[in-house]
């Protein structure tokens, strides 16, 4: 069954200038897939990130300035945390809002976890490309891929669901994998029941699990998505169409994006 988090009723803690939030833990999903975190912070505040061995993850800043291992990092940047990364997140301004997620013991799901890189590894993703829904007005940005991260462990994307734009059912086989909404409200439809998603709110799905989106509000509805691991089989419902992806040319400003990536379906992504 899936699991809902809504931001404004969970628990949280405050330390040293820092709102602690987790947001997932074994005790919320029944296993030890992945833990996330939620912090707000004020201007000088630290937040010490402390991986074990085994483990690996990211940092994605969702508003406000920080820095990390030497990056000054934005809005438009998401960190990969390697095997056992220690270190300090420094916020900068008032009001820094960061989700950090960890894998514990990374190698179940990449066999290869000790080829990702040692170092901390930055990506502005607003340099992505933007990819167009084939069949409706939702866009996409990879926001961690083997490519980019390393690692196969883990696999992310940031949809943008215009006002009206909907999403076919579907489920996946072979991961898991939550929805963070970052801003704008939306339905999630749950096994063909909605379930209404407001910023702040979190969606964890296991296996098998049909959903579906749909923004039916007057501004967009965007939010992260990642799985855990990154590689899974993707199965529509019946009748529905599939969740192929086009190129724009274009960055999230318009630019000349940083990679090329062609037309694909939904989970037939290897590669990028």
């Amino acid at each position: 069954m899936p699991v809902v988090v809504r931001g404004e009723n969970a628990n949280s803690r405050e330390v040293d200038g820092c709102i602690f939030t987790a947001l997932l833990r074994r005790e919320d999903i029944g296993n030890d897939q992945i833990e996330l975190d939620h912090l707000t912070m004020v201007t000088g505040a630290t937040h010490k990130l402390e991986l074990d061995g085994s483990a690996v993850g990211w940092l994605q800043v969702l508003s406000g300035s920080g820095t990390l291992g030497g990056y000054k990092l934005t809005m438009s940047h998401i960190v990969y945390l390697p095997l056992g990364f220690s270190g300090d997140f420094n916020a900068v301004e008032d009001g820094t809002r960061i989700l950090v997620a960890t894998v514990p013991s990374a190698a179940r799901f990449d066999d290869n976890i000790g080829d990702m890189p040692a170092t901390l590894n930055c990506l502005n993703w607003t340099r992505e490309p933007v990819l167009q829904s084939e069949h409706d007005a939702r866009k996409r940005v990879y926001m961690a891929t083997p490519a980019l991260a390393g690692t196969k462990a883990f696999k992310g994307e940031m949809i943008t669901y215009p006002p009206g734009a909907a999403a076919p059912e579907h489920h996946h086989v072979g991961a898991e994998h939550f929805q963070y909404v970052l801003s704008g409200q939306g339905s999630a439809i749950l096994d063909g029941k909605s379930t209404k998603l407001s910023a702040g709110d979190l969606l964890y799905n296991y296996e098998h699990e049909p959903h579906a989106f749909i923004n039916e509000s007057d501004k967009e509805f965007v939010f992260v998505e990642f799985f855990v691991p990154g590689p899974c089989e993707t199965v529509w419902s019946p009748g529905a169409n599939l969740c192929a992806w086009l190129p724009t040319g274009v960055d999230t400003s318009g630019r000349k994006p940083s990679r090329d990536i062609g037309y694909h379906l939904h989970g037939q992504d290897d590669g990028i």
